[in-house]
């Protein structure tokens, strides 16, 4: 499960330390999927879904609503009554990996589906990663957990790979969002999708615009791929020759519902549609490589320059919490 180290100009947990989050998500990942393959093979998951259900919402998230919080506050509370004492970092790792209790809403009848269900749970977890701090949050848009996109890169990519979904980078005073990054332990990805109906065939040069053909549609322009793809790519050049980052940079426009032609491509652009995004994918998904020193100086360089906009969590004022809720279609 790929990571969500930025969405939008959404406060990220990751922002607070590149270098701890990504291990410790993969840690906790393992051992909360460990624990549960190990019930459904010993055929104890039913009783654990059970004492879910009686408790009513499920564990991780109620700690975040009320426990959490409120060990985080008596926490503070001590050191302040003590300046001398040094809070111990066990402390805080306790309290985070509290945060990773995995709910399963229903008994699952294969593998396959409790891995599905997990992965969901995982999923609003990394919304909330993505969009909070402990003492801070921001305010997320709800379409963001019905985006296909972003549960692709979150559901299906390993879990070294570092994702800044449509990132808002704040450079001289000025905002500029992107699409897609992608860093990988050995690359980082820029990445313009360019889809529409099933089949359609886009026809690309080098011009400002497009065309869009479709059997059941009349031509249309659309505007080129290659100026959003291009914008991203500077950006992190730029920010990699700033930080001293040395990740290869590479460039995808991606339409895995159809087709791209356009036989003068550029050299430094992968075109990824119906015929070789398969084969790119899987090449994606089979990299074995841990996480990198690299690919984190890379995500640093990166989360240093993008803009952030959030308020101080009410659960330090008011112990209430409806944000982490997923909404209801």
């Amino acid at each position: 499960m790929g990571q969500l180290i930025k969405l939008q100009d959404y406060i990220s947990r990751y922002e607070q330390d590149i270098y701890r989050y990504p291990a410790q998500f993969v840690r906790l990942k393992k051992q909360q999927w460990t624990k549960l393959s190990n019930a459904y093979e010993a055929g104890e998951l039913e009783s654990i879904i059970s004492r879910q259900s009686e408790a009513g919402e499920s564990s991780w998230l109620t700690e975040e609503k009320t426990g959490l919080i409120s060990r985080m506050k008596e926490l503070f509370k001590k050191n302040a009554a003590n300046e001398d004492t040094v809070q111990p970092e066990n402390d805080i790792n306790e309290i985070q990996e509290n945060e990773l209790t995995v709910h399963i809403p229903f008994q699952p009848e294969t593998i396959e589906e409790l891995k599905q269900a997990f992965l969901n749970q995982l999923f609003r977890f990394q919304m909330k990663w993505g969009s909070s701090t402990i003492q801070e949050r921001s305010l997320i848009d709800q379409s963001y957990y019905f985006d296909e996109k972003l549960r692709f890169f979150l559901q299906r990519f390993p879990d070294t790979f570092l994702l800044l979904y449509k990132p808002i980078f704040l450079l001289k005073n000025a905002p500029v969002e992107v699409d897609v990054i992608l860093l990988s332990p050995t690359e980082a990805w820029c990445i313009t999708f360019l889809e529409a109906e099933e089949d359609a065939v886009f026809i690309g040069d080098k011009e400002r615009f497009w065309i869009k053909k479709h059997h059941k549609r009349s031509d249309k322009k659309v505007l080129s791929p290659l100026l959003s793809v291009n914008r991203t790519e500077k950006i992190v050049k730029q920010l990699f020759a700033l930080y001293d980052v040395q990740i290869p940079i590479k460039k995808a426009i991606i339409s895995r519902n159809g087709y791209i032609d356009y036989p003068l491509v550029p050299y430094d652009i992968s075109l990824l549609d119906k015929r070789n995004f398969s084969d790119w994918f899987q090449r994606m998904r089979s990299l074995s490589s841990p996480l990198k020193h690299q690919q984190l100086k890379a995500a640093q360089a990166l989360l240093d320059y993008c803009q952030t906009t959030s308020s101080l969590r009410v659960e330090w004022g008011v112990e209430s919490d409806e944000q982490d809720d997923e909404p209801q279609k």
